[in-house]
């Protein structure tokens, strides 16, 4: 997922994306324990994708503090 896409959503919908990529984590992360994970890059790209939605959801939040 790219920043341009996350930077257009709705704060919901970064919320609903958000819950949806932990639940994907782990179940990843379960496949991995019973070797049956297929794209080990996964991991690490799910991981990614939410640190770019958490970044996002962060800067949303200082920019409405200044704008108070």
């Amino acid at each position: 997922m790219k920043m341009s896409e996350i930077r257009e959503m709705t704060d919901e919908e970064l919320q609903t994306e958000l819950d949806r990529l932990h639940r994907h984590l782990f179940d990843l992360r379960a496949q991995s324990v019973t070797e049956k994970l297929e794209a080990p890059t996964m991991l690490g790209q799910t991981r990614r994708d939410i640190a770019r939605i958490l970044t996002e959801q962060r800067q949303r939040e200082m920019r409405a503090a200044r704008a108070q």
